[in-house]
């Protein structure tokens, strides 16, 4: 018996570009910034007063009043892009074998607007301990997967992945491997995030990581370009249908690619910042390449992680220029985060939903916010800025990469 094959057959997402499928598939390829002043809270006294929100999000649109209240707003989004996905996939909810369906799920700080109201609440009323019973289980990242499992009485595997802006491409490598031992014959993966509150956004203000171009917010989000500042915060969520190949065929379902691979690695080198030279970004690309057995002339796009950040872009183009050698000219790079800001542990799963995209509508993304060359990135590099480029992919890329130097990278191919 031959290895087990996984392929994706649904998606779902809601981000500050568009709040389901369609939408985002049209922003991408029209380069829409998603970046504008925040409105969600009070930003005069922050250094950073915009940010990439979900626009016009109101959780009566998807959810009643009592439902809503018992879940913080990452578990919103989770519960929304799931159940995007799994209608996307057309699976008969009544006709498959729930005992192995599980939902592997990413979030690199849970319920971090519900901890931070808690707080406040417990403050300002002399520290009297009349929390909201619901407090643990809005907090804890582990809910928003229990949460999608409750709803559809999925009883497969089920957990929370944590490795910050890596944890939606962590989840899905584990969906992956799930369904590769036997585990699962279906696995709803991905993430979801929102930190776009004071907590959130002073925090990372305070670790300078935030761009901080108040006067251009569209354009602060500038991967690869001299003047780039620091990321732009976003939220939202993206969901993928990871289903075994026989399983999907028996049901004739519409497949939209094929997970062949994936790596992982550790700088091991800052809480924070990435190796200069890009050695843990260069061993997860390396450790993807042998994991789907393939050569590096086989790759077409690579989603890159590029947040906008002096030294991350730079040294993940560094990077890839080791990894690839002249092959590098030819793959075109883009950043998606250019248009979405950084949705932390979400990230992984809108970007490789991107990929997919990329791979399904024969089109790049662009890079948008690009004026300035950077003299330490090759120009020779097609990083496909400011403007879509139509391009046949058949295996695209994926890399996230998180504080504490974690390192992700996936591989996705045109199904054929």
């Amino acid at each position: 018996m031959g290895k087990k094959r996984v392929v994706i057959t649904g998606m779902g997402a809601i981000t500050p570009i568009g709040n389901n499928l369609i939408e985002y598939t049209s922003a991408l390829k029209n380069g829409l910034s998603g970046c504008e002043e925040i409105k969600s809270f009070d930003t005069t006294k922050f250094k950073t007063k915009f940010a990439c929100e979900v626009k016009s999000y109101d959780p009566l649109d998807y959810f009643d009043r009592k439902e809503s209240r018992k879940m913080d707003i990452f578990s919103q989004f989770g519960m929304i892009a799931a159940e995007e996905a799994i209608i996307h996939s057309e699976i008969n909810l009544d006709k498959i074998n729930k005992n192995r369906v599980g939902v592997i799920w990413g979030s690199g700080v849970g319920g971090i607007g519900t901890f931070q109201n808690e707080l406040i609440n417990f403050a300002e009323n002399d520290k009297n301990p009349r929390f909201n019973p619901f407090f643990i289980p809005k907090l804890i990242p582990d809910i928003c997967p229990g949460l999608i499992a409750i709803k559809y009485d999925f009883r497969g595997p089920n957990f929370a992945t944590v490795s910050a802006c890596a944890s939606g491409s962590n989840a899905i490598i584990d969906a992956y491997n799930y369904i590769l031992s036997d585990t699962s014959d279906i696995i709803i993966t991905g993430g979801s995030e929102s930190a776009v509150n004071e907590t959130g956004v002073g925090g990372f203000n305070a670790l300078k990581a935030l761009s901080e171009r108040n006067d251009s917010p569209e354009t602060a989000s500038r991967p690869f370009d001299r003047d780039r500042d620091g990321f732009v915060l976003g939220e939202g969520g993206g969901a993928l249908i990871l289903e075994e190949y026989n399983h999907a065929r028996n049901r004739d379902a519409k497949i939209y690619g094929e997970v062949i691979g994936f790596g992982m690695s550790c700088d091991a080198h800052h809480i924070t910042a990435p190796h200069p030279e890009g050695e843990g970004a260069r061993l997860v690309m390396e450790n993807a390449l042998k994991s789907a057995q393939i050569k590096i002339e086989d790759i077409d796009h690579i989603n890159v992680h590029g947040t906008s950040t002096p030294l991350g872009d730079k040294s993940e183009i560094k990077a890839i220029e080791k990894i690839f050698g002249n092959h590098a000219e030819r793959i075109n790079i883009c950043s998606t985060k250019s248009m979405t800001g950084h949705l932390l542990g979400a990230a992984g799963a809108i970007e490789s939903i991107a990929a997919l995209i990329s791979i399904n509508d024969s089109f790049i993304p662009p890079t948008i916010n690009h004026f300035n060359y950077d003299e330490e990135i090759n120009p020779k590099l097609n990083l496909t800025l400011n403007k879509y480029q139509s391009r046949d992919v058949n295996i695209a890329m994926s890399n996230t990469f998180g504080f504490g130097g974690h390192n992700t990278s996936l591989v996705f191919k045109k199904y054929n």
